[in-house]
């Protein structure tokens, strides 16, 4: 596993692709079920840290840049295709579900007119997700949002602002639709 840090007790179906340019050390696998195959990759000093019995289902891809940090909390669910991508800090609380192909992305290019795209650089953001929530399919969550603990989002649904405890969101972008009930 070229230096990454790997509990004894990890489980992997396939192991992962690993692409690093930065430090190996900085990629940290606890006790972490990898059901399938999945790409990490870092740059710079870019951390990725899957805590213990999070469950990684293939085609993921984790990509974590300059400083920053990809946390997926213990017991997390992150399902078949996965994107995401930390320039800046990316906090998945625990406990948490994402459907197929949930895109994160804690990085955004800047698009200045009269200037190719490809040549201006990136605005970085951190995004926090707390414990405890659902994303349903082909949900996009742009940098810079706090989504509370206990939140759902919907599916096909674009996350632009953050969202409150154990809310109910859904939408292009999001709008809270209710509320968590007992």
């Amino acid at each position: 596993m070229r230096g990454v840090k790997v509990d004894n007790d990890a489980k992997f179906a396939k192991l992962p692709l690993l692409n690093i340019k930065g430090r190996a050390e900085n990629i940290i696998i606890g006790k972490a079920i990898i059901l399938g195959e999945i790409d990490l990759r870092n740059r710079e000093n870019g951390k990725i840290i899957l805590e213990d019995d999070c469950k990684i289902e293939g085609n993921c891809r984790f990509v974590s840049a300059r400083n920053g940090t990809i946390k997926i909390g213990k017991g997390s669910t992150i399902t078949t295709g996965a994107i995401i991508n930390g320039g800046a800090d990316v906090n998945i609380g625990r406990n948490c579900i994402f459907g197929p192909r949930v895109i994160i992305n804690a990085n955004d290019h800047i698009f200045k007119k009269n200037i190719l795209i490809k040549e201006q650089g990136f605005i970085h953001k951190d995004i926090i997700i707390g414990d405890d929530c659902w994303f349903g399919a082909n949900v996009a969550v742009n940098k810079g949002v706090k989504i509370s603990s206990g939140s759902v989002i919907g599916a096909f649904s674009l996350v632009t602002k953050d969202t409150e405890p154990n809310s109910i969101n859904f939408g292009i972008p999001t709008k809270k639709v209710g509320d968590r009930v007992d």
